[in-house]
């Protein structure tokens, strides 16, 4: 994983520094190139095209406790395949192509795949998460999301910091679109100010499997507002940020890079967080 120093550019302005402080996250258009954004396709299409599906389980974000098995587990550290739930029939079998099942591919992308850890551990995205404050930045997760069409499920009102808490909570979520990202396809919406509020609950991971701490709060739908983005566009989000998509019922796919960054300098990473690795993963700095 690339080291950079403390000299490196860091290259968010006043304005978007106050704009991301004030309304908890942040959009930088252009941030990827058409050719990094098409290499990543690429690569995932391989990917793809090597998965004989017979390693994978559902993901699900309205029932957590599905995801609560070892393949779930030891995605992250491996680069393990997630199915859409709708995309099965009755008998079992899938009902279209896999290419067209998949939910998403994650969590080591950044780790254990060359394309994707060039882009992920790059100094762009080093230089990002100083801007933001972090001193000793890691990446904790990454995950390709395909949003597929028809069947491309719903991600409910969520804040990152729940599953990747750090004692003081430093979770700072970056979310690449790699192709246009629309109401229409299931674009991100996300409630204006909401980290102000602080982190309402935890995803917590001990004896009985995974589980939150407390039930789900109630959000006003009317406090969303869609983040429409075209491809090569990175949304930032705030670990306390509220956000969320609606199912795709469009005939077009919405694919995103997603991972997530914590800081680990002064910071306590959270026993009970859902990812307990075996090894510990590398800063994109250190001093």
């Amino acid at each position: 994983m690339a080291e950079v120093g403390c000299d490196v550019c860091r290259i968010l302005s006043p304005e978007q520094l106050q704009f991301f402080d004030s309304q908890g996250y942040l959009v930088m258009e252009s941030f990827a190139s058409k050719e990094e954004v098409n290499w990543m396709m690429k690569r995932m299409d391989d990917l793809l095209e090597e998965f004989d599906g017979s390693t994978s389980s559902v993901f699900s974000t309205k029932n957590q406790v599905k995801n609560s098995d070892d393949h779930f587990y030891n995605s992250a550290e491996n680069i393990s395949f997630f199915f859409e739930e709708n995309a099965f029939a009755d008998d079992g079998c899938l009902i279209q192509d896999k290419k067209l099942s998949i939910n998403k591919v994650g969590h080591a992308l950044h780790e254990l795949d060359p394309v994707f850890r060039k882009f992920c551990c790059s100094n762009e995205i080093a230089s990002l998460l100083f801007s933001l404050g972090h001193q000793r930045p890691v990446i904790m997760q990454s995950m390709y999301i395909f949003k597929q069409p028809g069947i491309g499920g719903e991600v409910v009102p969520h804040q990152d910091n729940s599953f990747l808490y750090t004692d003081p909570p430093t979770c700072k979520g970056l979310w690449l679109a790699l192709e246009d990202a629309t109401i229409t396809n299931g674009c991100l919406w996300a409630i204006p100010g909401s980290h102000k509020d602080g982190l309402a609950r935890k995803f917590i991971r001990d004896e009985n499997g995974v589980h939150f701490d407390c039930p789900a709060p109630t959000y006003d739908p009317n406090d969303f507002i869609p983040i429409e983005v075209k491809a090569g566009s990175m949304v930032v989000l705030h670990g306390d940020v509220v956000h969320k998509s609606f199912e795709n019922h469009s005939t077009k796919s919405r694919h995103a890079l997603s991972f997530h960054a914590v800081d680990t300098e002064n910071c306590k990473w959270s026993s009970d967080n859902w990812i307990k690795r075996k090894t510990e993963p590398k800063p994109l700095y250190a001093k």
